[in-house]
């Protein structure tokens, strides 16, 4: 069972962290939160040294008086474990619990997440601690959710220690069933001598003479993941046993270069999924990733998700932090909402003057009220206010793009045909003239349910087992379309090659057959017709079925198909085996979307993001305008703009870099 937020509307607000302040700080936070809309808090996440002061020694007083004070002035809680910062005394007590990295290099604490995941004292010691909260918080009225730890696997995903060789070893033996041959089989280790014959012999991919075993490498990305999952859950179900009613969460990372959880497995487990986003400043079109993460969050969540954590302004751990432009903040908060966010929170509420991150911005930053950030905070909090009604709305889309976190795993692993292949590029590549185009998007598990679409793309899906193949092609024969990318369906869920031809487990859905891969070197491209160019990939494709859409028409395949179409069943397949520029890639997916008879939401102007969340009665569509010009937008004659309450006459204005948000009933 799903258990609900409480907080009604949506939830604004950030990571309060008091212990930081002196306490007569605290009245003011408390009158500037309610200045600002604040409804709810995150509280306690990096306390535990305080909470803890030694083994089995609490002192909550702290905490018992921030709480009574967020609830006497209307503000919830959102109550942390503290077990992504264990304090010093713990490491001085067990040493052995601090990860040991890839190098074998033992690391120091004195930071965040500096502990092996795998480590039994330290999993003795946060549920203590998540039991201790428990108990003593369970019933308090400020308490609107669970904050299970903080950012999982952000810095120790990873750790190479002896306990966590045991570790990978049990978790083997329960994935092949305590077969050792089935896992020799599966790793093909026959390769190079690599054959295992006990248990023990068998470590985690530690740096050797030459390249590790891929299956190897796969499976201790798929065994961090979980191992990670498994200190949610028993923190998860210490928290459930002393308050069945209260939701939990914890903050996934769903942005540009993060990949160490296989997110799909997590979601289920969470009865609120939440998400932290940060921009990259080298982004020219950071609002492209902010788009691509809500809508990837959303299809995690099932529906309404929290933004738990992103930045007013600049961040603080990128070789340059710069700060948002005029209308960023805001613009970036209402794509999230759009998205399907059901609130919205920041890192932090009031900006550190010391430590790791002070220099990160805040909802109340350095300069205090009299400053741009306040005033848009302010105004935020005013916007979410009047879009109360939108909250539990949900997205709505005809097409998918496949996401798999194996898939990912599996391509960038070392010896590939390429090593300049990035999942996250590769995807995003697709997914923005989709954006720019106005189409709605959903992303999905290779074996989700894929009836509710006209069209699925698989722009990168390097590893496929034969049941999610078979899903995808049976999606096409079924009457839908499937646009698959190259370097598709290249290996079965073990990384063993699919012998016969590529793309693979795709090839006879495709309608071709690959002989031979020419990856191209980096600033390499091949022309193609109409004049448009590949860059990263091409391949010898024959056709066997298909037609050819566009060949090469340079290089050393010149003539040969670069995109084909086949009719399968009642529907069709597209393949590209080369990454074609993004006007030719635009123009191409255009053609595929419209034979799919896939509609954009609402016709826009360039640069002016159109987004619907679908309610009960009425349709919501967010209406973002990134360019500095007022945008025109035909809209329902009855329809109503909720952020100024204004009546619309069958349009809407959207001034330059501001947003609409148009209420349509339905």
């Amino acid at each position: 069972m799903k258990r609900e937020l409480s907080v009604p509307g949506i939830a604004y607000g950030g990571d309060y962290n008091p212990e930081q302040w002196p306490e007569e700080v605290w009245a003011e936070d408390m009158r500037l939160m309610r200045e600002a809309g604040v409804t709810m808090v995150s509280v306690g996440i990096f306390s535990w040294a305080l909470l803890e002061p030694k083994e089995g020694a609490y002192d909550f007083s702290l905490l018992d008086r921030v709480l009574d004070l967020l609830h006497a002035h209307g503000i919830a809680a959102d109550l942390a474990t503290p077990t992504a910062a264990p304090p010093a005394w713990f490491f001085r007590a067990h040493p052995e619990a601090l990860p040991v990295d890839r190098d074998g290099r033992g690391l120091s604490y004195g930071s965040r997440q500096t502990f092996c995941p795998s480590s039994p004292a330290y999993r003795e010691a946060a549920l203590r601690m998540a039991r201790a909260l428990a108990g003593r918080y369970a019933g308090h009225p400020a308490l609107a959710m669970w904050h299970v730890h903080n950012e999982y696997g952000c810095h120790n995903a990873e750790c190479y220690c002896d306990e966590s060789a045991a570790a990978f070893r049990r978790w083997l033996r329960r994935r092949y069933a305590d077969d050792l041959t089935a896992l020799n089989d599966a790793w093909g280790t026959r390769f190079w001598s690599q054959w295992y014959y006990d248990w023990e012999e068998i470590l985690p991919p530690r740096p050797t003479g030459a390249v590790p075993n891929p299956t190897h490498q796969l499976d201790w990305r798929r065994f961090c993941s979980d191992e990670l999952l498994s200190l949610y859950e028993a923190e998860r179900e210490v928290l459930l046993e002393a308050a069945p009613a209260i939701p939990a969460t914890t903050n996934f990372m769903v942005m540009h270069a993060f990949d160490a959880l296989d997110y799909w497995r997590w979601a289920p487990k969470l009865d609120i999924v939440s998400n932290d986003h940060y921009l990259q400043s080298a982004d020219p079109e950071s609002e492209i990733d902010v788009a691509l993460s809500g809508d990837l969050v959303r299809s995690l969540a099932g529906g309404p998700w929290l933004l738990m954590e992103h930045s007013t302004g600049a961040v603080n751990w990128q070789p340059v932090n710069r700060a948002k432009g005029p209308g960023e903040l805001r613009r970036n908060a209402l794509a999230h909402v759009a998205r399907g966010a059901d609130g919205i929170a920041y890192f932090q509420w009031r900006a550190a003057k010391a430590g790791a991150e002070q220099w990160h911005s805040a909802m109340l930053p350095h300069a205090g009220t009299d400053s741009q950030i306040w005033r848009d905070v302010v105004r935020l909090g005013a916007d979410l206010r009047a879009l109360a009604e939108v909250r539990g709305s949900v997205g709505t889309a005809e097409v998918a793009i496949v996401w798999d976190w194996n898939a990912r795993w599996a391509m960038e692993l070392p010896s590939q045909p390429s090593g300049e292949l990035r999942f996250q590029d590769l995807v995003r590549a697709w997914y923005e003239p989709l954006w720019r185009a106005g189409v709605a998007v959903d992303f999905v598990r290779p074996d989700a349910d894929l009836s509710a679409y006209r069209m699925v793309l698989a722009p990168s899906l390097y590893l496929v087992d034969d049941e999610s193949a078979a899903n995808l092609t049976g999606f096409a024969e079924r009457g839908g379309t499937l646009a698959v990318g190259f370097h598709s369906g290249a290996v079965d869920e073990n990384c063993h090659v699919r012998l016969g031809g590529y793309p693979g487990a795709f090839r006879e859905a495709l309608g071709v057959r690959t002989d031979e891969l020419f990856p191209l070197l980096p600033g390499e491209s091949v022309g193609l017709d109409g004049g448009g160019s590949g860059t990263l990939w091409s391949e010898r494709v024959r056709l066997a079925g298909a037609e050819s859409i566009t060949s090469y028409t340079t290089g050393p395949l010149t003539g040969v198909p670069a995109v084909t179409r086949h009719a399968l069943g009642e529907g069709v397949t597209w393949y590209l085996a080369t990454l074609p520029d993004p006007d030719t890639l635009a123009a191409l997916l255009h053609r595929v979307r419209t034979e799919a008879g896939v509609e954009p939401v609402r016709e826009t102007a360039p640069g002016v993001e159109a987004v619907l969340r679908r309610g009960r009665d009425a349709d919501y569509l967010f209406l973002i305008n990134h360019t500095d010009r007022p945008a025109h937008v035909a809209v329902a004659p009855d329809a109503t703009e909720l952020l100024t309450g204004k009546a619309l006459p069958g349009a809407v204005s959207v001034p330059a870099g501001e947003t609409a948000v148009v209420r349509e009933p339905r």
